[in-house]
């Protein structure tokens, strides 16, 4: 897993040395507060220290130390929370106990821990302030005569004096306090939201590029089906051709006009696939696609290039160019004829052209028999040849090995079934069964 910005951000902070602080501001605003708070209380025990019998530098020491207390504030709120309570009776600490609430309830401190120390507090305040007012009301009575509060002014007064001093920070750190951790949560939403888009870019690129990767076995397919079969047909009529150039010159002529009508038909074939990919590649080159749209173009591709494929009904123009090529081909078809969706006739078709090029590499002269099953859910083909002819030429065809893997594919995209092998007489089968689905009419 990749370290987030907060976890960055912890380790920067962690690495500055600032003890407990994450920012020098902090420690500045720490150290400015207890700088203020050591001086009132230090004022502030000028008086303690004449109402409590003691030096006045030791009252003034007393209220430096006791000031100080808020440079911990961060790391050890309950401590300057109790320390204010501590010297409420002495009535010092009026800006270390407001700072020290807001410390406590902006923390992290369990909310019943915070709950108890401000009530705490909330009670020395009102003690010490329902005194006071008491004190100040009775020395107004010594010098007003006529002055005479009712029972519910000093409870009052002390009330809303304390409810002044305690709630406000209180209230404003809980806030400051949801208010940081909502932008933490945020915070880690947006880190965890980072992670998965950086996730789903990688998923896309590999979608991206399995998708390339099926377009190029696609034309690779494509390229192999259409020129093999015509150019192995080319060669073994050259093969006829160079044979009899002398003793028959019309046969040698004829063959000669077989090679080229078969490489026009390749060539043919060859520009109108090469023509869909200049058609898909075009936008391209125009403008940058994203790799989200391969895996829509390779599919667009495939089902430009699908249809103007052959089909079934140029099966006996297929057989009938490997005749004229001089195998013994035989065809028969059983079932009733009908029409298919255009992939499965495409496919069945390509496999029997690469089965019947495959003959024409590895068995010279053999013969052969196509058969073609029209079945109620199914459609099967079958292609199977004797053993080789010693007797005859041989064109010595280059062969790249991915003729069965190429059939075997596109029989499998479609849930058909491909089997194949060599026979018990020294030859060799292509089986092949494909589902037809909703018939075409």
């Amino acid at each position: 897993m990749t370290t987030t910005g907060a976890h960055q951000d912890a380790a920067a902070m962690a690495a500055r040395g600032w003890w407990w602080w994450g920012r020098r501001r902090s420690a500045v605003l720490d150290v400015g507060l207890a700088v203020v708070s050591a001086l009132e209380c230090g004022l502030e025990g000028v008086g303690f220290a004449d109402k409590a019998g003691l030096p006045v530098p030791v009252g003034v020491l007393f209220g430096l130390i006791v000031g100080s207390a808020l440079l911990v504030r961060r790391r050890w709120p309950i401590a300057v929370v109790l320390v204010s309570i501590a010297v409420t009776p002495a009535e010092m600490g009026y800006l270390m106990g407001i700072v020290g609430l807001y410390s406590l309830a902006a923390s992290e401190v369990p909310r019943r821990i915070t709950a108890a120390l401000a009530g705490m507090s909330t009670v020395a305040v009102f003690v010490v302030t329902v005194v006071r007012v008491r004190q100040d009301v009775a020395q107004a009575d010594v010098g007003q005569p006529d002055f005479d509060p009712s029972g519910w002014y000093v409870p009052t007064v002390s009330v809303f004096m304390t409810l002044g001093l305690n709630a406000p920070p209180v209230l404003f750190g809980l806030y400051i306090g949801a208010r940081r951790r909502l932008m933490e949560s945020l915070r880690e939403r947006a880190d965890s939201l980072e992670q998965e888009l950086s996730l789903l870019a990688d998923r896309a690129e590999q979608r991206a590029q399995w998708a390339r990767q099926e377009e190029r076995t696609r034309i690779a397919r494509e390229m192999h089906d259409v020129v093999a079969h015509r150019v192995s047909l080319m060669v073994v009529h050259a093969a006829a051709l160079q044979a009899v150039a002398l003793k028959d010159p019309q046969k040698a002529v004829k063959n000669a006009a077989l090679v080229g009508d078969m490489g026009r038909q390749a060539l043919t074939e060859l520009r109108e696939m090469l023509g869909v990919l200049r058609e898909d590649a075009a936008p391209a080159v125009a403008s940058p696609v994203p790799l989200a749209a391969v895996g829509r173009a390779a599919a667009a591709a495939a089902e430009a290039a699908s249809e103007d494929g052959p089909c079934l009904d140029a099966l006996e123009d297929l057989v009938e160019q490997s005749r004229l090529a001089g195998a013994v081909v035989e065809l028969m078809v059983l079932g009733e004829v009908r029409g298919y969706a255009a992939e499965v006739e495409r496919t069945a078709y390509r496999v029997v052209q690469e089965a019947l090029t495959n003959v024409h590499k590895h068995a010279a002269g053999a013969k052969v028999v196509v058969r073609l099953a029209h079945r109620d859910a199914e459609v099967a083909m079958q292609v199977e040849n004797g053993p080789s002819d010693a007797a005859a030429t041989d064109a010595h065809l280059p062969s790249g090995g991915n003729g069965l893997v190429g059939m075997r594919e596109r029989v499998s995209r479609l849930g058909g079934v491909f089997v194949s092998g060599p026979t018990d007489v020294g030859g060799f089968r292509v089986s092949a069964v494909l589902p037809v689905g909703e018939r075409v009419a």
